[in-house]
């Protein structure tokens, strides 16, 4: 073996053993250098310990910095297979506020460990095992150095947003507020599976103390008006405190707005009038101005927005 083939050989043999031990840093064959981006992997303890692949973008310095965590969606087909979560546009906006971004991919997902567990046509207890995931990566959070544990917004899209109404149920401390972009599960095989959802959302109400942010288009692929206004309605009945942006019809498919260029338009004045009411940096820092739009955003899809609150 000559020399280049040995320090390849090493060099891999290095980055395997960084990737394997719990709250390792692990290397990524791509990291976006002008978002500060890094992967880790963070243990997750019980009766078996798993790991956690996630992604994390941080401002430079010691911090503390306030925490934004973003949930993952769950494609169609083999959650192993689904790639690393990568949500650039939501991490420039919170990295130009001065947050840390947390992006844990769950079990099953990706390269993290253990096995995804979907509860059968439970979908209430679905978001609750999606949550236990969410709770053990800002257990690890939290404990750095350079976490404000007392400043923390948590943020999921679509099958991240019904994890993200499900964590709020456990009152972690320190969260501040939940934001939902387009959450829910379809499951078309269960029967009443959109009433599930309903009763689902109701449930974690009843334990719910945040303010939450909810995002919904009329011409969603997984999600229809009367779906989602169903799971509204039945979450603030039960005492939830949610704000629902109903924007109308989006580009081709209104569950893509939060990952669109386009998107940005309408989520993020809506996001940070959220920050400013429960008391979280909300405008832009001078001191983050490296992390502005690296490209122009697309020009702005008009809708049609309707705006639902029980506060």
């Amino acid at each position: 073996m000559g020399n280049g083939a040995l320090q390849t050989l090493k060099h891999l043999i290095v980055v395997s053993l960084m990737c394997a031990g719990s709250g390792v840093w692990a290397q990524a064959a791509v990291l976006d250098a002008s978002l500060n981006e890094s992967v880790l992997m963070i243990a997750k303890k019980g009766v078996f310990t798993s790991e956690l692949e996630t992604t994390l973008y941080k401002p430079d310095g010691d911090g503390p910095f306030p925490i934004a965590v973003i949930n993952h969606g769950k494609v169609a087909g083999d959650p192993r297979f689904q790639n690393r979560y990568r949500p650039s546009i939501a991490a420039r906006y919170f990295l130009q506020r001065g947050y840390a971004v947390v992006v844990p991919m769950r079990q099953g997902f990706s390269r993290s460990s253990g096995s995804y567990i979907g509860g059968g046509c439970n979908v209430e207890s679905n978001g609750r095992v999606q949550a236990d995931d969410v709770k053990a990566a800002l257990d690890f959070v939290t404990a750095q150095a350079w976490a404000d544990k007392n400043q923390i917004i948590i943020v999921g899209q679509s099958h991240g947003g019904w994890t993200t109404l499900a964590f709020g149920a456990q009152n972690y401390p320190g969260v501040r507020a939940l934001v939902n972009f387009a959450g829910g599960l379809r499951q078309e095989s269960c029967i009443a599976w959109e009433n599930n959802l309903a009763k689902g959302a109701a449930a974690y109400a009843q334990d719910t103390q945040l303010k939450s942010l909810w995002f919904y288009g009329d011409n969603d692929s997984f999600f229809n008006t009367a779906t989602y206004r169903a799971m509204h309605e039945k979450y603030t009945a039960a005492g939830g405190r949610a704000k629902l942006v109903a924007f109308g019809v989006f580009g081709t498919d209104s569950h893509s707005l939060f990952g669109s260029r386009a998107g940005a338009a309408i989520w993020q004045p809506e996001v940070t009038q959220l920050l400013a009411d429960v008391g979280l940096p909300s405008e832009p820092l001078s001191a983050y101005a490296k992390f502005g739009l690296a490209v122009a955003p697309d020009a702005p899809v008009k809708p049609t927005m309707s705006v639902r609150m029980a506060e």
